[in-house]
């Protein structure tokens, strides 16, 4: 059942499909403690779990830490990041009393789960209004987990489903420069017959990083390029990011100019920050006309052959602006000549970094909305600054489907809300080649998929720092079970294409059991969007009154079949697995799979680097397909079903 309560003046964001009537005056769960600024309260339960909030760090249970659901340009996040590139504003507390939660907003919330007080949720925002959701269980054979989630993600609509070759590896990094890099990246992968499907090209591409422009001088002939790569079942997958450089001459500055689509200042000026080509306005996303009029250039490089794209700096992030700018240029002529002593040195070093997506950089423009009627509403972004990307997103997504109305388009950006969830997919952002941060993309995978994000991944390897072997392998190896499977890297790291390292072999045994499991992954990846249920669950989902199963947090069930406990730590050979029921246990190795029975019970399973464990559950099978150089070349021939059930 789901109640809708609303408090202020709420924006619409467009993320609830579902007409919700019924409205009682009492949430059915915690206490509405002021209506603005906006506070909700509950008392926790000292067993009680709270999974969601999407894109966040720490564990799956979101308990002991306060979150923000504020789109920010967050590379190295740590526990203590409070906030990352997506606001995914769904949470479901599960014990003795379960139940779920959406507050509706598009401004900054911020959700304090046992963190003031370590027995109460306290969620507040304090601009524009909120409409909150409460949801509580329906009679539908479910458990309540399940059935909660499932009503939440039929309010908010069906997930984006991409082309099936989008399930193939994606290989990408931020230093691609010119056709003859492409190229090489493509022979080193066929050379050492590791699979590949995709080549994404960052920001080098473009002429003096102006969106939708190819620099002739880098690559001669784009669309030469792109048919030849196709010949061979491989695609290109360039960036396009949020900021339109300011130059005159440049088409889509000059037409945005002229068409007033850009976001204004309040006495009507066009709104500058710096972003890679330096200053930059920003599209009005929040405006139908600038939106279809931004999106419709992608058919620059569909033209050209691409078929799909990411979308990038969506926050949206800024370097600074005209007005920070003058306030530190100021600041340190204020500090020249003086002696710099413990206090004023240290006022002294922050300072270049300080104009950095700045809260008052993102309260100097404006955007004139659209709404409902038809109608336009000049609002401040601050006060709807988490639709940005999402609205990218949307813009891009719907000139798409105009310009190829008959063809799935492979989309996924790095800033979103829910809502963005039907447009495309997303990764995960600038995470870093750490071992913690493989851990906590596997923990935070499933609260996105609550929120509706299915098609989801993370930079494999690591994008930031110099990653090492064994952590792009074990890394690879649970991103052979995420619909997004991308390596991508900053171009100041160490290389991590799966041939850069010794014994790329062990690579190509990895990558060919992705592409054998793609006839599973697909199927299990439509039924998920097609009936608003997920793709990852924690295994408390499936066995809710099991102590063990709640306490598991780096274990996940991919699919309706298969179960999955990934290496996160350096040098271990293995690791304890909770296995809830007997299983088939699948050790895939030198591209072959083997299989036993594991009891119900704690094990020690080796899984050494160049092996891929996983788990079958029991009465269950899973089809194994041949792999292939791309998924335009798999076959249809199942060789092999794994697990003890009868048919898939």
């Amino acid at each position: 059942m789901v109640t809708k309560h609303s408090y202020g003046e709420p924006v619409d964001t467009g993320a609830v499909l579902v007409d919700v009537s019924t409205q009682v005056e009492t949430i059915p769960c915690g206490v509405v403690t002021q209506e603005f600024p906006f506070e909700w309260q509950f008392g926790m339960q000292e067993s009680d779990i709270v999974y969601g909030l999407g894109e966040t760090v720490r564990g799956m249970n979101k308990r002991g830490f306060s979150y923000t659901s504020w789109c920010f340009d967050q590379s190295a996040q740590n526990e203590s990041s409070p906030y990352m590139y997506g606001a995914h504003n769904f949470f479901v507390v599960f014990g003795a009393k379960t139940f779920g939660m959406f507050f509706d907003t598009a401004s900054k919330i911020t959700f304090d789960i046992g963190w003031t007080e370590s027995d109460t949720i306290t969620v507040t925002t304090k601009d524009t209004g909120v409409t909150v959701y409460a949801i509580t269980a329906d009679n539908d054979g479910m458990t309540e987990l399940e059935s909660i989630v499932h009503q939440f993600r039929k309010m908010i609509g069906q997930s984006y489903i991409p082309p099936k070759w989008a399930f193939g590896f994606q290989q990408s990094r931020w230093g691609y420069k010119t056709e003859a890099d492409v190229r090489e990246v493509v022979r080193r992968y066929q050379q050492a017959e590791i699979p590949l499907d995709a080549v994404c090209l960052d920001i080098d591409y473009m002429t003096e990083y102006e969106d939708f422009t190819v620099d002739t001088k880098k690559f001669p002939d784009m669309k030469k390029l792109v048919s030849d790569l196709g010949k061979d079942g491989i695609r290109l997958v360039p960036i396009i990011d949020a900021g339109v450089k300011q130059k005159k001459g440049y088409s889509v500055y000059d037409e945005g100019i002229k068409l007033g689509y850009f976001c204004k200042k309040e006495d009507g000026s066009e709104y500058t920050a710096g972003v890679w080509p330096g200053r930059s306005h920003f599209t009005d996303f929040l405006n139908d006309d600038a939106a279809l009029w931004f999106g419709m250039h992608y058919k620059v490089l569909t033209d050209l052959g691409i078929e799909g794209f990411w979308n990038d700096m969506n926050e949206p992030a800024m370097f600074y602006s005209e007005e920070s700018l003058k306030e530190v240029f100021a600041h340190i002529k204020s500090l020249e000549g003086k002696n710099l002593d413990i206090d004023s040195f240290f006022e002294f070093t922050p300072l270049s970094n300080s104009t950095f997506n700045r809260d008052d950089d993102y309260a100097r423009f404006f955007h004139n909305m659209t709404q409902k009627d038809g109608s336009t509403k000049k609002i401040r972004h601050d006060k709807v600054h988490n639709l940005f990307g999402s609205r990218m997103t949307k813009a891009a997504a719907d000139a798409l489907a105009q310009i190829k109305p008959d063809k799935r388009i492979l989309l996924y950006s790095r800033a979103s809300t829910v809502g963005a969830h039907r447009y495309g997919g997303i990764w995960t952002g600038d995470c870093c080649s750490w071992w913690s941060h493989l851990e906590m993309q596997i923990k935070m995978i499933a609260g996105l998929n609550m929120c509706g994000f299915l098609y989801t991944g993370s930079d494999t390897g690591g994008f930031g720092a110099d990653t090492s072997r064994d952590l792009v392998l074990r890394w690879t190896a649970f991103s052979a079970f995420t619909p997004l499977m991308r390596n991508h890297a900053a171009w100041n790291t160490r290389k991590q294409e799966c041939y850069s390292f010794e014994h790329p072999e062990d690579f190509k045994n990895i990558l060919e059991l992705r592409y054998a499991l793609i006839p599973y992954l697909y199927s299990e990846y439509v039924k998920a969007a097609l009936t608003n249920s997920m793709l990852f669950r924690p295994l408390s989902f499936v066995w809710p009154e099991d102590l063990l199963a709640r306490e598991t947090e780096d274990q996940l069930l991919v699919g309706n079949d298969i179960m999955i406990a990934p290496i996160y730590k350096q040098n271990a050979n293995g690791r304890y697995v909770y296995v809830p029921e007997d299983m088939t246990q699948v050790v895939w190795k030198n591209s072959c799979a083997k299989e036993r029975v594991i009891t119900k019970g704690i094990h020690f399973v080796e899984m050494p680097l160049d092996t891929v464990v996983f788990f079958v559950r029991k009465g269950h099978a899973i089809p194994l397909g041949n792999p292939a150089a791309c998924v335009n070349k798999l076959t249809s021939d199942i060789v092999q079903l794994l697990g003890d059930g009868e048919s898939y």
